[in-house]
C-alpha cells in the first residue's frame, strides 16, 4: 500500500495525460477461485484449502488503483481447528499497480496480455473455532497480502479480464495457538499461506463511451502562436489599410467641397447645401460602425442641433463586389446602424431621421472600397 502511494505521488514526473475521471469511471468487479496451503510445512495433495472470493476495484490512472476483496477459506488443513464449512473469511483493501502500464506506457486500451502488483492488509475472521492443548484458538487476526496478476484481456475493447495470480499471505498478529495480550505484529514464514488464485474481472463502461481511459492529446502550442501571430499581423494590416482609406476619404471630400462651393447656372451661383459633406466608411461585408467612424456621426449631430427643424435622409451604399441581394440588406444595415447611433448615443429624436439601403454603387467614388459608405442628406433643403 505504502508502496502504491509512492508511485502515485511520484507517478505525474512521468505519466501519459489521460481525459479527466469522474467518481464511477474506471470501476470493476469479478470473481475469483483459489488455492492454498501453509507455506512451511507443505505437503502435496495433503493440507491444500480451496478460497472462493470476490474483487471490487477501481482503476484512479492507467497505472495505479484500489480494491477490495472478500474471500472465503472451506478448509483449515493442516490445522482443522474450525467446526464449519467455512472455516474463516478475509475482507481487505488492496493498492493495485500495473507494471505494463507504467514501464511501457498506457497504449489507450487495455493490452492484451498485463502484470499487475497487488497488495494490501485484511481482516480475517475464523468460525467455530476448536479449543487446542495450549488454550482457545484466536478468531480474528490482521493479514498482509503480496501477489503478482498475470492478466489476459478480451472483448470489443476488451473489458473483460481472466488472470492467474500466485500470492502470499501473513497472518501478523495471530502466532500459533498464543493467547492476545502475548501478541506482537510479526511476519513470519509459520504463519503464512501461499496461494494461487484464477479470476475474472469486468470493467464497466466509463463516461468517455468507452471501458478504457483515453488519452489526452498535448497541445501544440507553437503553432496556436503562429496562428495568433499571424492574426495580428493580418489585423494590422487592416487597421492600416482602414487608415488609407480614410486618408483618401478626407482628400476626396476635399475635393468634393471645391466642386460644390460654387456651381454656376447661367452666371448664377447656386450652392448645394442639401447634401452634407460627412461620410460613414464601413470594412468590407460589414454593417458595424469602426470607432474612428463616430467623428462624422457626432458633426451630424452637431448639425441637427444647431438646426432644429432640419430631418435628415441616411443613405447606405454597398460596394460592387458580391451578390446584389445581399449587398441592398447590407446597405439598408449600414443606414439603420448609423441612425440607431445618433438616437442611442448622440440623443437625436427618431421622427428627425429616415433610412434608405442604396444596395450597389461605383458612382460615389472611383475606387470600390470607398462605396462602402453612408451619407447624410438634409430633406428641409
Amino acid at each position: 500500500m505504502l508502496g502504491t502511494v509512492v508511485v502515485l505521488s511520484a507517478q505525474s514526473t512521468f505519466a501519459q495525460t489521460v481525459d479527466e475521471q469522474k467518481f464511477f469511471d474506471g470501476w470493476y468487479a469479478g470473481i475469483n477461485m483459489g488455492l492454498n496451503a501453509p507455506a512451511h510445512g507443505y505437503k502435496v495433495l495433503k493440507n491444500i484449502n480451496p478460497e472462493p472470493g470476490i474483487r471490487i476495484g477501481r482503476w484512479i490512472t492507467p497505472v495505479v488503483g484500489v480494491a477490495f476483496e472478500g474471500t472465503a477459506r472451506l478448509n483449515d488443513k493442516p490445522a482443522n481447528l474450525s467446526k464449519t464449512f467455512v472455516t474463516s473469511s478475509n475482507l481487505g483493501l488492496l493498492g493495485t499497480l500495473n507494471f505494463s502500464n507504467w514501464f511501457c506506457r498506457y497504449p489507450g486500451e487495455a493490452r492484451k496480455f498485463e502484470i499487475i502488483g497487488v497488495g494490501g492488509l485484511a481482516w480475517e475472521h475464523t468460525y467455530g473455532t476448536r479449543t487446542s492443548p495450549t488454550g482457545e484458538y484466536e478468531r480474528n487476526a490482521l493479514t498482509s497480502k503480496l501477489g503478482l496478476d498475470f492478466a489476459w484481456n478480451f472483448g470489443k475493447q476488451r473489458e473483460w479480464q481472466v488472470y492467474l495470480e500466485p500470492n502470499w499471505t501473513f497472518a501478523l498478529n495471530r502466532h500459533g495457538n498464543e493467547k492476545l495480550e502475548s501478541m506482537h505484529i510479526r511476519c513470519d514464514i509459520n504463519d503464512a499461506v501461499m496461494g494461487l488464485q484464477v479470476g475474472i474481472n469486468y470493467r464497466f463502461k466509463n463516461s468517455n463511451g468507452t471501458h478504457n481511459f483515453t488519452i489526452v492529446e498535448p497541445c501544440d502550442y507553437s503553432d496556436l502562436n503562429n496562428q495568433i501571430n499571424a492574426l495580428r499581423n493580418e489585423n494590422a494590416n487592416k487597421d492600416n489599410q482602414l487608415a488609407a482609406a480614410n486618408a483618401a476619404i478626407a482628400d476626396l471630400k476635399n475635393q468634393l467641397d471645391d466642386c460644390n462651393k460654387n456651381i454656376q447656372v447661367n452666371t448664377t451661383t447656386v450652392v448645394n447645401t442639401s447634401l452634407l459633406q460627412p461620410t460613414v466608411i464601413f470594412r468590407q461585408g460589414k454593417s458595424v460602425i469602426d470607432p474612428s467612424q463616430y467623428a462624422p456621426i457626432e458633426l451630424i449631430a452637431k448639425y441637427m442641433r444647431n438646426h432644429p427643424d432640419s430631418k435628415i435622409l441616411i443613405k447606405g451604399y454597398a460596394s460592387p463586389e458580391g451578390p446584389a441581394d445581399l449587398n441592398q440588406r447590407l446597405s439598408e444595415a449600414r443606414a439603420e446602424v448609423v441612425k440607431q447611433a445618433l438616437i442611442k448615443r448622440y440623443k437625436i429624436s427618431p421622427d428627425r431621421l429616415t433610412t434608405q439601403g442604396m444596395g450597389i454603387t461605383d458612382e460615389l467614388f472611383e475606387e470600390f472600397e470607398f462605396n462602402r459608405v453612408s451619407t447624410f442628406t438634409d430633406t428641409t433643403k
